[in-house]
């Protein structure tokens, strides 16, 4: 059976300092304790900036070997641009999303070793973006083409009906792993699981995202958990099993929308994967 590397999606929420962090510990300081809990993490300020070098270097000198820093490709590449709506023009294609593409690319190179798959997490295209899924394939195909293979990648699509056989065979063409993801609005991952095989490369990538604003209804704090999200993790545990099974790695994170507290999440599903 493969490895299970579990994590959270960030590592800087204030509300952890008590129920995570030592009482009185700095921001500065969280990554580096962090890293004492879990190994590997999932970085989402790079989803809204690209990092620079300084960043990572930092992030490098702050974590032990063997830890891992995943990262979400910035959405100026996946999401065309920072306006409200996604910019169909923009996704994965121009100027801008060549020049983010170099720098993001260079910056998570600092990382060495410590350099985790790259996430491209693409929003939900409503038909003024793409009216049907082919054109947006036929960029994502050529867009990993250009990609160095000195990484290894992972794609999300939160479109429930592009999950099917012409964009899992993308990813199989270029060893990029599907990522398997529950959020709200799309069926949970063990349900698409029974009609397609999920698996795409040699290693998997899972992302526990939840419902945002039924949590943001009860906390803003992420100290705790607010949300009773057993059921899905129940179902969670066997899908895991499965994978690791065909894989020598899965990565799994664990956001604060899930259920209010990513720390505690994700150790209650380690403990119903591994039995414990």
């Amino acid at each position: 059976m493969g490895e299970v590397v579990y994590g959270t999606s960030s590592w800087s929420a204030p509300g952890w300092v008590g129920p995570f962090y030592p009482e009185g510990t700095k921001a500065g300081d969280f990554l580096q304790h962090y890293a004492t809990q879990f190994r590997a993490v999932e970085a989402d300020v790079t989803y809204y900036r690209v990092p620079d070098q300084g960043m990572t270097q930092r992030w490098r000198e702050r974590t032990p070997p063997g830890f891992l820093l995943c990262a979400k490709f910035p959405r100026t590449i996946v999401f065309g641009g920072e306006g409200p709506r996604p910019d169909p023009e923009g996704v994965l294609a121009g100027d801008r999303a060549r020049q983010d593409t170099e720098e993001f690319l260079a910056a998570m190179g600092v990382l060495g070793d410590r350099c985790g798959p790259l996430v491209m997490q693409f929003p939900y295209f409503n038909r003024a973006a793409f009216p049907e899924p082919g054109p947006f394939l036929d960029r994502l195909d050529a867009y990993l083409e250009t990609l160095p293979r000195t990484y290894r990648y992972a794609v999300e699509v939160r479109n429930r009906w592009w999950v099917k056989g012409p964009l899992l065979k993308i990813l199989r063409r270029h060893e990029v792993a599907f990522v398997l993801v529950e959020i709200g609005y799309l069926p949970h991952p063990a349900s698409v699981a029974e009609r397609f095989d999920l698996v795409t490369t040699d290693f998997s990538y899972a992302r526990l995202i939840g419902d945002r604003k039924a949590v943001d209804e009860r906390t803003k704090t992420f100290d705790r958990v607010v949300l009773d999200r057993g059921a899905g993790l129940r179902r969670w545990a066997p899908l895991l099993r499965r994978i690791a099974e065909r894989v020598p790695r899965t990565f799994v994170f664990a956001n604060n929308h899930y259920a209010g507290h990513g720390p505690a999440t994700i150790r209650e599903l380690a403990s119903l994967v591994t039995g414990e």
